[in-house]
């Protein structure tokens, strides 16, 4: 690739994978359009010197207005080398007490953002010699990790759309890569679907008997504690997709290695560590206990 490239980031809010990947890039030499829907959190980025704008991806408006001033900003004759689709959220609830909004709001973040941003930089990704689009999904796409079903399903979702966009671009010179990552520390999870009382689990759940396990459960800490950190994550991705012929998929994070192992067996020897890592087997025993104690 170029000596220099015009690299769009969604989703660089500080302190999450986007920013990481931003000033990664920045560092490396290349010029990074960093975004988020609230341009408050870029503060750390303009601080480096990267250039910051507003982008909201579930807004037509606000995706419209980002298209303008990239256009704007870059050079005469030059395109967007790069698009990295990374904004992207969680909702952790099992799927027999999921909101079906919510659900659908994920999707709207997930999936239908992804679509949306690139359809209004195409034109700027095919004025670029040998483009590429970064659509990030994770290892969720794989693995079915227990009371993650609606982010799991997204992402799988993302992870077909970007299989499918990697045949139907490649007569334009555009790549697509699939970014899988697996355990990263960061904040997606804080604070989501958290009622006025600070609880997660809906009232009239079927886990009501186990709920203070679930309540703990449903915050993910355990799940979260595998990880490495996102300026390590960042160095590695930003290296890969900086070579000449970047993979069309990179696994990068906590386990990335092992998962993507295993995503080549015909079975997965992952589900019992699923298991003990959401803590099923113990909300379980609990659930049992309490049939019989009600009995």
């Amino acid at each position: 690739m170029s000596s220099k490239l015009n690299i769009l980031i969604t989703g660089c809010s500080a302190g999450g994978m986007g920013a990481a990947l931003a000033i990664a890039f920045h560092r490396a030499g290349h010029h990074v359009y960093a975004t988020a829907r609230n341009t408050s959190k870029l503060a750390p980025l303009v601080e480096q010197g990267i250039e910051t704008l507003a982008l909201d991806v579930t807004s037509e408006s606000s995706i419209a207005a980002a298209v303008e001033t990239v256009t704007a900003a870059l050079p005469d004759g030059k395109g967007l080398d790069m698009l990295v689709n990374n904004a992207g959220g969680s909702y952790v609830m099992p799927v027999v007490d999921m909101s079906i909004p919510d659900a659908k709001k994920l999707f709207d973040l997930n999936v239908w953002s992804y679509i949306a941003v690139t359809q209004a930089f195409l034109p700027l990704l095919l004025k670029a010699t040998r483009s590429m689009v970064v659509n990030h999904t994770s290892v969720g796409s794989i693995f079915a990790f227990p009371f993650q079903g609606t982010y799991n399903a997204s992402k799988a979702a993302m992870a077909m759309f970007s299989e499918t966009m990697r045949l139907e671009l490649a007569p334009f010179g555009i790549r697509v890569v699939d970014l899988k990552t697996a355990g990263v520390k960061t904040n997606i999870i804080a604070n989501t679907n958290v009622n006025a009382h600070g609880e997660r689990l809906p009232k009239g759940s079927i886990y009501e008997p186990a709920r203070d396990i679930m309540e703990s459960v449903l915050t993910q800490e355990k799940v979260l504690s595998y990880g490495t950190t996102a300026e390590q994550w960042a160095t590695g991705v930003s290296a890969l997709l900086l070579r000449s012929n970047p993979p069309a998929t990179i696994w990068k994070g906590e386990m990335a290695t092992l998962c993507w192992l295993i995503s080549m067996l015909p079975w997965n020897p992952l589900t019992d560590f699923l298991r003990r890592l959401s803590r099923l087997d113990v909300l379980e025993k609990a659930i049992v206990e309490s049939g019989r104690q009600a009995a």
